[in-house]
């Protein structure tokens, strides 16, 4: 068993005999940027530090001989030689580098599907190049035109490979945008996306068990976390305890269903908070945590919803022993400016 190594964070893999870089990252949860897993695209492409690999059949085009003389590979292909193989990967706290957002990339809305009484789930697929993006991470819609301003809506999908990507929106009195998407905004419309943006991703490598706690169109940075974990095999114990004051605002109760019978550690748990139903819990998250867990000393959390609904949260789960560094939120204020990653954060291409 070969050793990877991967800095600033120190952090390191074990690689089957066999196996390529790439393939050990991801076992371990380590989302590298990937496209063709063929050594043809370069989008794996990472710098050696230390350490031997046999770099494999990979294109000329993909990576040059002066990469290859300043010690970059394409993990895709790469596999270990020596012992220990050190490379350069994400951030010092082992947070992967953020992509770089782009402005107004076009979509095409290939679905409009009614979730609830105020929530519409677009679902959009891009014309040309994908827009590469983190689970948890959001982007900026608007109709181009100061009557209907950007605004910023969570990607609900873990990335796929064709760049389809899936939005809840909820429809805010008064809000421009959310109106003009909600009445005039119809499938085969061309939109405009730009990002992506955020931080509210976490360390994709957790193995700490979790909990995920949203209210409203929170849950859809939610389902794009809990998904990408999901797919690439996550086995601890993960909880959805998703706050909704109607049981018409319980939405994609399908999915749950399924995530439920196809992983055996996902549990969906929803609340009610303004009527009761048989069957169903009733109360705030406040009161319902406690009843469900007792020690959240070592579980990652998740919160998204609105500002009041994420300090609730983050209260009820710090009462329950929850660490600082393992709580993540996302507070859906109703204009808040994107977050732009800092120059270290970001994908640094050579």
């Amino acid at each position: 068993m070969r050793r990877i190594r991967i800095e600033p964070s120190g952090r390191e893999v074990d690689c089957a005999e066999g196996d390529t870089v790439l393939q050990a990252l991801e076992k371990a949860g380590y989302a590298l940027p990937n496209n063709c897993r063929a050594g043809a695209c370069g989008e794996c492409k990472v710098r050696v530090v230390d350490g031997r690999f046999d770099q494999g059949m990979v294109l000329d085009m993909a990576l040059s001989a002066e990469e290859r003389e300043a010690g970059f590979g394409l993990m895709c292909m790469a596999k270990p030689l020596s012992d220990a193989l050190t490379i350069e990967w994400g951030t010092a706290d082992a947070r992967p580098k953020l992509f770089p957002p782009r402005e107004n990339v076009s979509f095409v809305v290939v679905e409009k599907i009614p979730r609830t009484p105020s929530i519409c789930e677009f679902v959009l697929k891009p014309v040309a190049q994908p827009l590469r993006f983190w689970p948890g991470q959001y982007v900026m819609v608007g109709g181009g035109r100061a009557a209907i301003p950007d605004r910023s809506y969570s990607i609900a999908s873990a990335p796929k490979p064709d760049g389809e990507i899936v939005l809840q929106v909820t429809k805010v009195d008064g809000g421009a945008t959310s109106t003009w998407l909600h009445e005039q905004v119809k499938v085969g419309d061309l939109i405009r996306v730009s990002g992506p943006y955020g931080t509210f991703i976490g360390d994709p490598s957790v193995e700490t068990p979790v909990l995920c706690m949203a209210a409203g169109s929170g849950l859809a940075p939610i389902l794009s976390l809990a998904e990408a974990a999901l797919r690439r095999g996550f086995a601890k114990p993960v909880m959805l305890l998703f706050s909704a004051r109607t049981e018409a605002d319980v939405y994609d109760r399908g999915l749950m269903a399924y995530w439920q019978m196809k992983h055996r550690n996902f549990r969906f748990v929803p609340t009610l908070t303004r009527e009761q139903k048989p069957g169903m819990r009733h109360g705030r998250i406040t009161d319902v945590l406690p009843k469900l867990l007792t020690d959240l000393s070592a579980h990652s959390v998740f919160i998204a919803g609105s500002p009041a609904f994420v300090d609730a949260g983050k209260a009820a789960a710090k009462a329950l022993g929850a660490q600082d560094g393992l709580i993540h939120t996302e507070g859906y204020y109703p204009r808040y400016p994107p977050i732009t990653p800092k120059p270290e954060q970001l994908l640094a291409r050579p």
